[in-house]
């Protein structure tokens, strides 16, 4: 009988131990999906972070596209992607619920630059000058690839920030119909000293909309964030586009984009959250 009581006993244990354990199992908690894209144009493996909207998969409509340029897990991914999220809530309505593609980095030197005449430039960014490269592989190959693969309306935005800042403007000003929202954050414009500010706006020049910001971040970058501004400015005074400009005094340049991004969402997208 005392054996009996006792394997009861430890019975009775075994499951009360296996139920607890059970019960505070940890589970992964994820925000999205990692997918990979294979360039021929860059001749690599490229990663994509995407984040969907609450409910996308019984969804039937289609979703606007927030490319991030330096999308990596332990880059900009996660914050953007939470302010996306928090935007989109119905009771902030300050944009429409949107997929967030964010493009890991394999050598953001290389493919968020032009070529530099500046020896300076060439010395410290050896591996620069191949944003053609990657431009190409943003047309050609990223944004059909991604309206193959998900639910996508014609909206598309993207985010660039420092030399990815230099990106937008350079896609902005040779390839605009890429994207109809711009979000430029603390421009490099001072790379192959500030040529970017010299090149002429293609005569198709036609985004939605542009927002520039930039914090207090010397002088260099401030004056280029702010003649980046003028020269879009005047670009779009024919036309029915939009170019916004805001300084973030109390940021610098290492804090400025989670700022900057919500002023922007609130800026771009509110007569479309009005409707």
């Amino acid at each position: 009988m005392r054996q009996f009581s006792l394997l009861f006993f430890l019975l009775i244990v075994g499951v009360v131990c296996s139920q607890n354990s059970t019960s505070s199992k940890a589970i992964p908690f994820t925000i999205g999906e990692t997918v990979s894209v294979q360039s021929e144009i860059l001749q690599e493996n490229r990663t994509l972070n995407i984040y969907l909207p609450r409910g996308y998969d019984e969804s039937k409509k289609k979703y606007p596209i927030i490319y991030l340029l330096d999308g990596s897990a332990d880059e900009d991914f996660i914050h953007i992607a939470g302010l996306v999220q928090f935007g989109s809530f119905s009771w902030i309505n300050m944009l429409p619920e949107s997929i967030v593609v964010g493009i890991s980095n394999i050598d953001r030197k290389r493919d968020f630059t032009f070529p530099s005449t500046v020896k300076l430039d060439q010395e410290e960014f050896p591996t620069s000058g191949g944003s053609e490269k990657f431009i190409q592989f943003l047309e050609r190959e990223l944004q059909p690839f991604i309206a193959s693969r998900y639910k996508v309306s014609e909206e598309k935005t993207i985010i660039g920030q420092s030399l990815g800042g230099l990106l937008a403007a350079e896609i902005l000003l040779k390839k605009p119909s890429l994207f109809n929202n711009y979000i430029i954050v603390s421009p490099s414009t001072w790379w192959d000293n500030e040529s970017i500010l010299k090149q002429e706006a293609t005569k198709t020049w036609a985004p939605k909309q542009v927002y520039i910001a930039g914090g207090t971040e010397g002088p260099t970058m401030q004056t280029g964030a702010i003649n980046l501004y003028y020269k879009l400015l005047a670009a779009s005074k024919d036309t029915k586009n939009k170019v916004f400009y805001h300084f973030l005094e109390a940021q610098d340049h290492g804090d400025a984009l989670h700022l900057a991004v919500y002023n922007a969402f609130e800026k771009l997208f509110e007569n479309e959250t009005k409707k």
